[in-house]
């Protein structure tokens, strides 16, 4: 039996980096733009995309900088880069919201702080702190590898909070869901809690029982709570 094979999104590049967009048939509720984590790739997260467009709702996915197809490498600017795939993003979607793991989580919150209003909502799974991610950074045993402006982007990465990005959202009325797995491995779901007890209203904290720092990226059930998240957030 034959399956006719998904529609494919459209490939491009804006300042120098690499992008998937994926756009209903309709007119698209609004718009997602999904951060990846450290040494991952806009590809891992085609299926949340599909789901995301399946719904009715735009998504774009994207490499950082040092990543997949994207030039450069990652440094401080990755909050102006998420930033600036949300106002390419806008150009299809009428309200845009992001959505990140890992580092990418980090990013989606730190841009979401930045942007004063303009992302209306954020999905968090697992985020890793500033220092967290800086001390993995240093690490003669770096697991995975990327191209980073290391000697920007450490101390940047030291002398932020996400905590405090975090507690900023609810003055600019930015709803956010954080995820996590409690058998995280790598970042701790201690995190999320101390992240939510931070932040304001609107905002949701939903964590998993067991699973590990990756598995709540591809679970559908859970890809789909996000997504409603998205749309009453959105609407």
């Amino acid at each position: 039996m034959k399956h006719p094979l998904p529609a494919r999104p459209v490939i491009g590049m804006h300042d120098g980096l690499s992008y998937a967009l994926f756009v209903p048939e309709g007119e698209p509720l609004g718009g997602v733009v999904i951060c990846h984590g450290a040494g991952s790739a806009k590809e891992s997260h085609f299926d949340f995309a599909r789901t995301a467009r399946d719904r009715g709702l735009a998504a774009l996915a994207y490499d950082a900088r040092g990543h997949g197809r994207s030039e450069g490498a990652l440094g401080p600017g990755l909050v102006g880069d998420a930033l600036g795939m949300c106002d390419l993003m806008r150009d299809h979607a009428p309200a845009v919201a992001l959505r990140g793991s890992s580092l990418g989580g980090f990013t989606a919150i730190m841009a979401a702080a930045a942007s004063h209003g303009s992302v209306r909502a954020v999905v968090a799974l697992c985020p890793a702190p500033g220092d967290l991610l800086a001390r993995a950074l240093r690490s003669e045993e770096r697991e995975i590898e990327f191209r980073a402006d290391a000697e920007r982007l450490e101390p940047w990465l030291s002398s932020v909070s996400l905590v405090d990005a975090a507690a900023s959202l609810g003055a600019d009325g930015v709803a956010l869901l954080l995820m996590h797995a409690r058998g995280d491995e790598q970042v701790p779901y201690t995190l999320s809690e101390e992240l939510f007890a931070a932040a304001s209203e609107p905002k949701r904290l939903l964590l998993v029982p067991g699973g590990h720092h990756r598995s709540l990226q591809h679970d559908v059930e859970m890809q789909n709570e996000a997504l409603r998240f998205v749309e009453k957030a959105l609407s």
